[in-house]
């Protein structure tokens, strides 16, 4: 819409909000009216209409099998679009139109912003299907009439007030029209459940609805005026009653056809499943951290008790064997204590590299000094973990066998992530300028425990690549190709 009003109309910024704002409520009147909307707006010379934007009602035919939005029509072909926009007023005198061998009944509505008319909805109901109307539907279309008048008169949609249609009672789910009293004129059937499942007896009809719904709220203090004079229709709201067994989520809308409020429009629906499947997955979560959190904790301590093992041994190669596992096991409580911080299984691992990095250059046994480039980005748990004990015994190896006492240098961390969306990968090089290798030495077949642990995570559990080479001047370069998304086995 936003592409078709710049294009071709003169309609300004605050103009076109006011569009979204109704295209946002629209559904409403479609499904009041049966009836297909499309909005035209005049171009900027003013010699056609363009279609902007089109619905179609969720309780009746089609009118139009087609797209509608984007047609370009001359001005003077539709001459109820002229007379609605020329007039500022509903029009619905005419013959019905034929399409594809379905009657169509067109009535023009402009739309109305501050006194100026930007555009004209087209309603065109399907008289296909036309029967004698229930009270449910007679209810519906005189609401429609009502919310028309309100659109032609600039009262309707209510400004600053965006509505989530998705999130919303539609017309379907329930509705109850009011007087201006606040009593209830008419309640459909689902209406009527919803207000039995709260706790009402009897029928809506001829009770005030604001009083009704406070006394059936379960009691908390005195009885809660808001909440009577929203379920009362006399503002533009939205809320929920949560009774004992059930949640009804409650929109009130005022009818001011002429200007004066001669009643509302309350649309409810019954949401007691949703709210109690949202608290399962609430305490779930929490649950999921909570576990996250005690393995992190458990994690610590067992490193804290490797590290006072470590001071009693008399070996100093015992006290490195350690020492490693120390880091080992500090490493997979990083990830942990992530996790236990996130809403769901996945981090962002760039935060993890910085942490590893650090904890591992505590070790140097000269004056080397660690940095990143590149972006890992968010991870699932499942990569993260193997791919955070991966990076600790990368680096640890790069800084006991790059450099020695005394040496100045630079380990290098770089994350690139490329592939599809599909099959996204994430290409990792840790550079050092150490030493280098040992002549004649072989990554592959090295019994080194880390290079085993790195080859056995990369290869097994990730479904990566693992290679070690000369680095491009001086020192070691390792290459990681791995995928982003964890790997079904």
């Amino acid at each position: 819409m936003n592409d078709l009003v710049r294009q071709h109309t003169a309609l300004g910024d605050t103009d076109l909000e006011w569009l979204h704002l109704l295209v946002s409520e629209w559904q409403l009147l479609s499904d009041l009216s049966f009836a297909d909307l499309v909005l035209w707006v005049p171009t900027r010379d003013g010699t056609r209409y363009v279609s902007v934007a089109q619905m179609r009602p969720n309780t009746g035919p089609t009118s139009y099998q087609d797209d509608m939005v984007g047609h370009l029509v001359p001005r003077g072909r539709r001459p109820m679009l002229d007379s609605a926009l020329d007039e500022g007023r509903i029009v619905r005198e005419g013959d019905p139109e034929w399409r594809e061998e379905v009657p169509v009944r067109v009535e023009s509505i402009p739309v109305r912003r501050e006194g100026r008319v930007l555009g004209v909805i087209a309603r065109n109901t399907n008289l296909l299907t036309v029967r004698t109307p229930s009270r449910l539907e007679l209810t519906y279309l005189q609401s429609a009439s009502d919310l028309a008048q309100m659109i032609a008169a600039g009262s309707f949609p209510f400004p600053a007030q965006q509505v989530d249609m998705d999130a919303s009672p539609r017309v379907g789910d329930g509705l109850i029209r009011l007087d201006a009293d606040g009593t209830v004129q008419y309640a459909s059937p689902n209406a009527l459940s919803a207000y039995h499942r709260l706790g009402l007896a009897a029928d809506l009809v001829g009770l005030h609805l604001g009083t009704i719904t406070a006394e059936l709220a379960p009691s908390r203090g005195p009885v809660d005026e808001a909440l009577v004079k929203l379920a009362s229709g006399w503002a533009p709201r939205e809320t929920e009653v949560e009774g004992d067994d059930c949640v009804i989520q409650l929109r009130a809308i005022p009818l001011k056809p002429k200007g004066s409020r001669i009643g509302s429009l309350v649309l409810l629906r019954d949401v007691t499943e949703l709210r109690r499947r949202e608290r399962e997955l609430i305490t779930k979560d929490a649950t999921i951290r909570e576990i996250h959190h005690r393995v992190k904790n458990n994690l610590q301590t067992v490193a804290a008790l490797l590290r006072l093992q470590a001071r009693r041994i008399g070996s100093d190669q015992g006290r490195a064997a350690l020492e490693e596992a120390v880091r080992r096991v500090g490493s997979i409580a990083i990830v942990h204590e992530t996790l236990s911080q996130n809403l769901d299984e996945r981090v962002e691992f760039d935060e993890i590299a910085d942490r590893v990095l650090a904890m591992v250059a505590e070790i140097s046994p000269g004056k080397v000094t660690g940095k990143r480039t590149g972006r890992f980005g968010i991870l699932d748990a499942e990569v993260a973990t193997p791919l955070s004990m991966v990076l600790t015994e990368v680096l640890q190896n790069a800084l006991e066998h790059g450099f020695t006492e005394g040496d100045y240098g630079t380990v290098e961390v770089s994350a690139v992530r490329g592939g599809t969306s599909q099959e996204a990968r994430l290409l990792i090089t840790v550079q050092d300028d150490g030493v280098g290798l040992p002549e004649g030495f072989d990554p592959q077949r090295s019994g080194n425990l880390g290079l085993q642990i790195v080859r056995t995570l990369v290869e097994g559990e990730l479904g990566g690549t693992f290679g070690m080479v000369p680095g491009p001047e001086r020192g070691t370069q390792v290459i990681l190709d791995i995928p982003v998304r964890a790997q079904k086995r």
